[in-house]
């Protein structure tokens, strides 16, 4: 977890206004999170944030790629990501429970506003349910060697049950028909 120390913004030296920092994001990155759905990838995020007396409102844009494995034919691929995302930080003394997900709630004595765990969520909300090579891949399609072995597979498949059809249900198909 000391890894994730560098996705901290100390905001309490800034100066009121706007502040840009850029944080990559790889593999050592997602290795903190056990149960990410990404494990790999070579990502950028940008982060303005916008200081003011009682709150920080933060603008994230992250772009790069993520690697991710084809529900098709296994095979693992880069896939683009890209995603414009916002938070807003507000200054509380007291508990507040009404948190929502765009309102983050800090206390007057914080420092710094840890944001590994708002990239790790947006990062995994963006990879799709059902990731295909030929569909979030860029120019590269399934590989037909898998693709051929499913098809033979599916074929034995069909042939097996069609040959261990029970007489008994047969019996009771020819009643529709009276």
């Amino acid at each position: 977890m000391k890894y994730l120390k560098k996705y901290k913004i100390p905001f309490s030296g800034l100066s009121a206004g706007k502040h840009n920092f850029e944080f990559d994001i790889d593999e050592a990155f997602f290795a903190c999170f056990d149960h990410s759905l990404v494990k790999k990838g070579n990502l950028t995020a940008t982060v303005q944030l916008q200081k003011q007396e009682n709150m920080l409102i933060t603008n994230f844009d992250i772009s790069g790629h993520i690697a991710l494995t084809c529900d098709v034919c296994l095979q693992e691929f880069q896939s683009p990501l890209s995603t414009k995302e916002r938070a807003i930080v507000k200054f509380t003394h007291d508990e507040w429970d009404q948190g929502s997900d765009e309102i983050i709630v800090l206390s007057h004595n914080d420092y710094e506003f840890d944001i590994s765990n708002l990239l790790y969520e947006y990062i995994n909300v963006c990879v799709p349910h059902y990731p295909k090579c030929s569909e979030q891949g860029e120019n590269i399609q399934c590989d037909p060697e898998m693709l051929q072995q499913l098809a033979d597979e599916n074929a034995i498949k069909n042939e097996s049950t069609e040959e261990k059809v029970d007489p008994r249900w047969e019996a009771l198909k020819n009643i529709k028909n009276n």
